[in-house]
Protein backbone atom coordinates (compact mmCIF):
# COMPACT_ATOMS: atom_id res chain seq x y z
CA UNK A 1 0.00 0.00 0.00
CA UNK A 2 1.60 3.58 -0.70
CA UNK A 3 0.59 6.14 2.11
CA UNK A 4 1.05 9.90 2.79
CA UNK A 5 3.48 10.41 6.00
CA UNK A 6 2.65 14.36 6.93
CA UNK A 7 5.42 16.27 9.11
CA UNK A 8 6.14 20.52 9.56
CA UNK A 9 7.99 22.25 11.58
CA UNK A 10 8.69 25.87 12.44
CA UNK A 11 12.29 27.85 12.96
CA UNK A 12 13.21 30.72 15.16
CA UNK A 13 14.61 32.71 12.37
CA UNK A 14 15.41 32.36 9.07
CA UNK A 15 19.23 30.72 8.73
CA UNK A 16 20.33 27.58 6.99
CA UNK A 17 21.40 26.08 9.76
CA UNK A 18 18.32 26.13 11.84
CA UNK A 19 16.32 25.34 8.66
CA UNK A 20 18.38 22.43 7.70
CA UNK A 21 18.53 20.93 11.35
CA UNK A 22 15.24 21.59 12.37
CA UNK A 23 13.75 20.13 8.88
CA UNK A 24 16.34 16.90 9.71
CA UNK A 25 14.77 16.23 12.97
CA UNK A 26 11.55 15.82 11.94
CA UNK A 27 12.17 13.47 9.12
CA UNK A 28 14.69 11.84 10.87
CA UNK A 29 11.30 10.92 13.80
CA UNK A 30 9.10 10.37 10.34
CA UNK A 31 11.26 7.96 9.28
CA UNK A 32 12.15 6.18 12.31
CA UNK A 33 8.56 6.14 13.82
CA UNK A 34 7.02 4.84 10.82
CA UNK A 35 10.39 2.53 10.06
CA UNK A 36 10.62 3.90 6.52
CA UNK A 37 13.06 2.27 4.13
CA UNK A 38 14.40 4.68 1.42
CA UNK A 39 13.72 1.66 -1.17
CA UNK A 40 9.90 2.05 -0.14
CA UNK A 41 10.05 6.13 -0.69
CA UNK A 42 7.89 7.39 -3.57
CA UNK A 43 8.77 10.89 -3.17
CA UNK A 44 9.03 13.42 -1.01
CA UNK A 45 7.92 16.64 -1.33
CA UNK A 46 8.96 19.68 1.07
CA UNK A 47 7.34 23.10 1.36
CA UNK A 48 8.62 26.10 3.09
CA UNK A 49 7.02 29.88 3.85
CA UNK A 50 8.14 32.61 1.95
CA UNK A 51 10.04 33.89 4.78
CA UNK A 52 12.66 30.84 4.70
CA UNK A 53 15.04 31.96 1.80
CA UNK A 54 18.50 31.08 3.24
CA UNK A 55 18.44 27.68 1.97
CA UNK A 56 16.38 24.92 0.33
CA UNK A 57 15.41 22.71 3.06
CA UNK A 58 15.61 19.77 1.36
CA UNK A 59 19.42 19.83 1.64
CA UNK A 60 18.15 18.31 5.06
CA UNK A 61 17.85 14.88 4.19
CA UNK A 62 20.51 14.42 2.28
CA UNK A 63 22.48 15.33 5.39
CA UNK A 64 20.76 12.93 7.66
CA UNK A 65 20.97 9.70 6.05
CA UNK A 66 23.61 8.41 3.49
CA UNK A 67 21.03 5.95 1.88
CA UNK A 68 18.12 8.67 0.23
CA UNK A 69 20.57 9.50 -2.90
CA UNK A 70 18.59 8.36 -4.51
CA UNK A 71 14.91 9.43 -3.27
CA UNK A 72 13.27 12.14 -5.36
CA UNK A 73 12.49 15.06 -3.53
CA UNK A 74 11.12 18.80 -4.47
CA UNK A 75 10.95 21.87 -2.50
CA UNK A 76 8.58 24.23 -3.39
CA UNK A 77 6.96 27.63 -1.43
CA UNK A 78 4.54 27.12 1.15
CA UNK A 79 1.21 29.13 0.01
CA UNK A 80 1.31 32.72 1.37
CA UNK A 81 -1.92 33.03 3.52
CA UNK A 82 -2.87 35.62 5.69
CA UNK A 83 -2.42 34.36 9.29
CA UNK A 84 -0.65 31.47 8.26
CA UNK A 85 1.81 30.00 10.35
CA UNK A 86 5.12 31.87 9.49
CA UNK A 87 8.67 30.16 9.22
CA UNK A 88 7.05 27.07 8.74
CA UNK A 89 8.77 23.75 6.70
CA UNK A 90 6.11 21.16 5.64
CA UNK A 91 6.89 17.78 4.43
CA UNK A 92 4.38 14.92 2.28
CA UNK A 93 6.51 12.01 2.09
CA UNK A 94 4.96 8.81 0.35
CA UNK A 95 6.02 5.41 1.01
CA UNK A 96 5.34 1.77 0.34
CA UNK A 97 3.90 0.61 3.48
CA UNK A 98 1.88 -2.08 5.69
CA UNK A 99 0.78 0.45 7.97
CA UNK A 100 -2.77 1.38 8.29
CA UNK A 101 -3.91 4.82 8.48
CA UNK A 102 -4.61 5.50 11.39
CA UNK A 103 -1.51 4.01 12.58
CA UNK A 104 0.64 6.61 11.05
CA UNK A 105 2.34 8.85 12.81
CA UNK A 106 2.85 12.34 11.46
CA UNK A 107 5.13 14.44 13.44
CA UNK A 108 4.52 18.35 14.09
CA UNK A 109 7.69 19.83 15.75
CA UNK A 110 7.41 23.40 17.26
CA UNK A 111 5.05 25.93 16.32
CA UNK A 112 3.93 23.51 13.58
CA UNK A 113 2.08 21.59 16.31
CA UNK A 114 -1.04 24.31 15.83
CA UNK A 115 -1.51 22.85 12.65
CA UNK A 116 -3.45 19.50 13.71
CA UNK A 117 -3.82 20.04 17.68
CA UNK A 118 -5.93 17.01 16.89
CA UNK A 119 -2.67 14.99 16.68
CA UNK A 120 -0.86 16.12 19.59
CA UNK A 121 -1.18 13.51 22.01
CA UNK A 122 0.07 11.16 19.89
CA UNK A 123 3.16 12.77 19.30
CA UNK A 124 4.07 14.08 23.06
Amino acid sequence: MIRGFRGATTVADNEEKQIIEATAAMLDEMVTKNAIDSEDVVQVLISATPDLTKTFPAKALRVFRDDWTYVPVMCMQELSIEGGLPKCIRVMLTARTDLAQQDIHHVYHEEAIKLRPDLKEEHQ
